[in-house]
């Protein structure tokens, strides 16, 4: 019997030193891994404020704004921001209304066609029609230098319609049956019951829309033939190209490279903000409506 126990405390002693191990092994690698995308960043952050910055340094000799500063102020910089912002929180609010709206319509048992209006879903997964018909289409809808042409197609994604189904459908059917019985109408029961309880999905779906909108490059150059509204995006690379800013760098308290830096700052800042408010519910909206189908 002593044996026995000796053998157990031996036992518990190894699995625990193999988990403190693991803890030590696993948070070792987690900091090289978050300093591997964080050191870059801040980097770029230091270059941004630093006007004396040259070669690898982690903390600025001296401090200047003056690149955010002109971000704000000069036309040429901040119209392509709000540019920017207006076509990722229109953009973001009319694909929650479509994605939502649609996936609650064909989860709707009893309606006709549900199965082959999921179907035609589904086919938009595997083919689209190709870049010149969807730009002839667009040109003959009369959407060229139009946002719409930008917000329309980046709204609405097949995929996101599947996710937002498969999320519907883990809510318990009684609940339908019981506002049924209460006298809810189908559009009540879609606002009162499924939207409350549709928050992760609503969160993770939303943060899908809002970073490709926010990212978006391609609508821009094939739609958008008008500078001044064009996004940010396309003037990053207008800066990148040297030719976005003539005069803006002037300056002797600025240099070309830290308006680079600051532009790129201020692209990723806002989902940096935002992402550690709703990284609950994305990570539940992800995985309960990927599992359950």
């Amino acid at each position: 019997m002593t044996a026995a126990k000796t053998g157990e405390k031996l036992s518990l002693k190894k699995e625990h030193r193999a988990r403190t191990l693991f803890v030590i092994f696993n948070g070792c690698f987690l900091t090289a891994f978050m300093a591997a995308m964080l050191l870059p960043l801040l980097k770029v952050f230091v270059d941004s404020v630093d006007p004396s910055s040259a070669g690898i340094r982690l903390w600025p000799k001296q401090w200047s704004f003056s690149a955010y500063h002109m971000i704000l102020t000069k036309s040429t910089l901040y119209r392509p921001f709000f540019v920017s912002v207006f076509t990722t929180i229109i953009g973001c609010g009319t694909g929650l209304i479509l994605t939502t709206l649609g996936a609650y319509v064909i989860i709707q048992k009893n309606m006709p066609g549900r199965r082959m209006m999921t179907s035609l879903i589904l086919f938009t997964m595997l083919f689209n029609g190709g870049l010149i018909p969807t730009y002839l289409t667009v040109r003959n809808l009369g959407l060229m230098n139009n946002l719409l042409a930008v917000i329309i197609p980046c709204s609405l994604n097949a995929y996101n319609i599947i996710l937002m189904k498969s999320f519907f459908a883990t809510i318990p059917q009684s609940l339908f049956e019981a506002a049924e019985l209460d006298g809810c109408s189908p559009m009540n029961i879609f606002t009162k019951i499924v939207l409350p309880l549709s928050k992760p999905a609503l969160a993770s779906i939303g943060l899908f829309i809002a970073v490709k909108l926010w990212n978006e490059y391609m609508h821009f150059i094939l739609y958008i033939t008008d500078p001044k509204w064009k996004n940010f995006q396309v003037k990053i690379r207008d800066l990148i190209l040297n030719d976005g800013i003539s005069g803006a760098t002037s300056t002797l308290s600025m240099s070309q490279e830290m308006l680079k830096s600051a532009v790129v700052i201020v692209v990723v800042f806002p989902f940096l903000l935002i992402y550690p408010f709703v990284q609950k519910y994305f990570t539940k909206g992800v995985t309960v409506g990927a599992v359950k189908g």
